[in-house]
């Protein structure tokens, strides 16, 4: 009797749901990593702009012998240069209590912005440091 058998080749059902739930558990590990890195990058550029802001701020102190009241007065004064785009991402309120500027810098995310509306990122110009959306620290 001359039985032939045939080889299959490929994959079982067992070893494909194996790679399946390793990839799962790959994408589980990996995704808050993702989401809190794409935080961060859309408050860079708020962050970035609080710093120039923080700057500027005491130049325009230095020249005028005044606190500004907002990012414009900056501008109009030529201390500081905000792209459009930039402005119709974030709200920055300047709150100083005086030289040698003591307060903070808040912006808040707009529609325009990819994260979405109402995320706050705030500069504490005491202790230089950011806080919000987008930090290490924030929820």
């Amino acid at each position: 009797m001359n039985l032939k058998r045939r080889t299959q080749s490929g994959f079982t059902m067992i070893e494909i749901m194996v790679v399946v739930v390793i990839v799962a558990i790959l994408a589980v590990i990996a995704l808050p990593t993702y989401l809190e890195y794409v935080k961060s990058s859309y408050a860079s550029e708020a962050r970035t702009v609080m710093s120039n802001v923080a700057n500027a701020s005491k130049m325009y102190w230095q020249t005028k012998g005044e606190i500004p009241d907002d990012i414009d007065q900056l501008e109009r004064a030529g201390q500081l240069d905000v792209s459009r785009s930039t402005k119709l991402k974030w709200q920055f309120q300047l709150q100083f209590t005086g030289p040698p500027f003591g307060g903070q810098i808040t912006a808040t995310s707009t529609e325009e912005m990819s994260g979405g509306p109402g995320h706050i990122v705030v500069y504490n110009a005491d202790l230089g440091r950011f806080t919000g959306y987008g930090s290490p620290e924030s929820e």
